[in-house]
């Protein structure tokens, strides 16, 4: 190897995770240097630029295009997105089969064994991301581009859930208090 590892970058995802397995996940996604690429906020309100209209539209053809993906909720700001993305369904306890017929185990104990799979988080926010660039690009706004990563936080319970719809559906009237403007300033 020529590097060694040298420039590895370390992952952010939780390590042992499967990503494509069900659960919900809050996501952000920021614009390159954090450009504001899809409108402005006044009064309180996001008002989207033909740019956030594109994005718009990709976030709810997600659901359309993937059957085991559902967009919960989602804001478009100046520059970013907030999302629940949900893959399948989300139970815990799903029982899976293993080689012996009379022994079963829980997803949780299994998914470490399987390797990354298409419809994985990851892969539907590339996916995702490349559809906006694209449709931008040929709109003549060569200079867009996204920040090659995304934060996710895995939601573990309703308490959880609840307070990010809170937090995603408020996130124009807080825009003013986030100095970055790209906060994911949950607690939960």
């Amino acid at each position: 190897m020529i590097f060694q590892g040298k420039y590895r970058i370390e992952t952010t995802r939780l390590v042992g995770r499967d990503y494509s397995q069900p659960g919900k996940y809050f996501v952000t996604i920021c614009t390159k240097s954090r450009a504001h690429w899809f409108g402005e906020i006044r009064n309180d309100i996001m008002g989207l630029s033909e740019i956030g209209c594109i994005v718009a539209c990709e976030i709810q053809k997600t659901s359309l295009i993937r059957k085991n993906v559902c967009i919960d909720s989602w804001i478009v700001m100046p520059n970013h997105i907030h999302m629940i993305i949900v893959i399948g369904h989300n139970n815990d306890y799903d029982v899976v089969e293993t080689s012996r017929r009379d022994v079963s185990t829980l997803v949780q104990q299994t998914v470490s064994l399987f390797r990354q799979r298409p419809q994985s988080l990851g892969s539907i926010i590339q996916q995702m991301k490349c559809v906006c660039t694209k449709r931008i690009h040929t709109m003549g706004h060569i200079d867009f581009g996204w920040q090659p990563r995304f934060h996710d936080h895995i939601i573990r319970n309703n308490h959880s859930l609840n307070s990010i719809r809170s937090y995603i559906s408020n996130n124009p009237k807080i825009w003013n208090q986030d100095r970055n403007g790209i906060g994911t300033g949950v607690t939960a």
